[in-house]
């Protein structure tokens, strides 16, 4: 299979802000609730709606990958039906750059009749996928990766897998666990799964969003810090309504902060998302935070630097990053060493494109040092990165002349960001 990236878009001129960004905020769907909820739904006993699914490059790459597996998903308006069926290949699927497909599928696969086969972008082929084929092959999987431990790779399913114990070094991703834990209920003996890396587990909160989907399916489980079981049994169809993705709010919260605005959006109470963090991290750099009644309030103030370790929570880095560059003293961020295996080498990408703009930046082994200063305009380099993309959006609010390099980047997550964006700043947020 020949696979390309996404083709990249002409840039575009992050908005300046006239004033104190008010309004309510409407994100999109949750890209980690849309793809669990999407397996889980083609495992279980009976057909069953998604409600409001994201639509967007990586949810729409794993509704391809489960109908190329047999799995019926058809269109309910704005919702998703999935009815389950039989898993058969042969099949190629297109994994793009989406971490959730290329680790969730090969553990899924191994229920299928035949072979599968992934591939990705070109990025995608260096992202962290060792460890996850061993632990496959330790549970009984037959893959093929002629030993590069990245993709392409092959799935040889058997229609079944044994599952049982297994020790996987998740350091570098909590994906690696979630992908073991989705479909182990079909597996003839479940699974349980020890993580033995010297780090914990980073982005916690998606591992325990993944088990309480499964608990709230009928499935058997019981977790941990570094510990999972799931015992085999059957997973229940359960219509879903998809919450919102919080971390795409992130640079919509972030506008309030850095302009001295007011935002609004609906906020679930009790997320699982890492994007949860939100409010207690905006308060850390000096905004005014409220949750009531479901509806989260972000109030600008005089913003400070913060010292934070963003481990349960790597995928806000980029646009804290941005308000850490616009605060009024140094800001240290640790615990994100991992992200160098994300889209792109996040860390090293942050520190150049903010010294681009002016920044004082130190590249440290987990993390960042971010000294603000006067930043000026100039290109900003996005890698392919959808959260990029928002750091910069941010960033343009207060300093003009931005130009955001392959926008389109966000159509991974939230393919209506810049129109979204461009409406909010400007007011007409509606």
């Amino acid at each position: 299979m020949q696979r390309v990236s996404i083709a990249e878009s002409p840039p575009w001129i992050a908005p300046v802000a006239r004033g104190p960004v008010r309004g309510p905020v409407v994100v999109p769907g949750s890209k980690s609730v849309t793809n669990r909820a999407l397996i889980l739904a083609a495992l279980a006993d009976a057909p069953s709606v998604l409600g409001s699914p994201l639509r967007s490059r990586d949810t729409e790459l794993m509704a391809d990958a489960l109908r190329g597996l047999g799995v019926e998903i058809s269109d309910n308006g704005p919702d998703w039906t999935v009815a389950p069926r039989e898993l058969r290949g042969p099949a190629d699927i297109d994994v793009g750059l989406a971490g959730t497909v290329m680790r969730f599928i090969p553990a899924v696969a191994t229920l299928a009749t035949g072979e599968v086969r992934l591939d990705g972008d070109p990025r995608a082929r260096e992202r962290p996928l060792a460890p996850l084929i061993g632990a496959l092959r330790e549970l009984g999987a037959d893959i093929g990766d002629d030993g590069r431990g990245a993709l392409p790779i092959s799935v040889r399913g058997r229609g079944a897998l044994a599952g049982g114990d297994v020790s996987i070094d998740a350091s570098a991703s909590s994906q690696l666990v979630s992908a073991l834990l989705l479909p182990a209920a079909r597996w003839s003996d479940g699974v349980h799964v020890r993580h033995i890396g010297a780090r914990s587990v980073p982005n916690a909160p998606h591992v325990r969003m993944t088990i309480d989907m499964l608990a709230a399916r009928g499935v058997a489980t019981e977790g941990g810090a570094a510990d999972w079981l799931v015992r085999p049994g059957v997973i229940k169809a359960v219509d879903e309504e998809v919450e919102p993705d919080l971390s795409a709010a992130a640079p919509f919260l972030a506008a309030a902060a850095v302009t001295g605005g007011e935002v609004q959006m609906r906020w679930p109470g009790d997320s699982c998302q890492p994007g949860a963090m939100l409010p207690d991290v905006l308060m850390q750099f000096g905004a005014r935070t409220k949750v009531d009644d479901g509806t989260l309030t972000v109030s600008g103030g005089s913003l400070n630097g913060v010292d934070l370790d963003l481990r349960d929570a790597g995928e806000l880095t980029p646009v804290i990053a941005a308000v850490a560059a616009l605060a009024s003293t140094p800001s240290r961020l640790t615990g994100i060493g991992y992200l160098r295996g994300h889209e792109t080498d996040r860390i090293t990408a942050l520190a150049k494109e903010l010294t681009r703009l002016g920044a004082s930046i130190e590249e440290l082994d987990d993390g960042l040092e971010i000294k603000p200063a006067d930043l000026s305009g100039g290109t900003f380099h996005t890698y392919a990165d959808h959260r990029l993309v928002m750091a910069a959006a941010v960033i343009g609010l207060v300093t003009p002349g931005v130009e955001v390099e392959d926008p389109a980047a966000v159509t991974k997550t939230f393919p209506e960001f810049v129109k979204c964006w461009s409406a909010f700043v400007t007011g007409d947020a509606s």
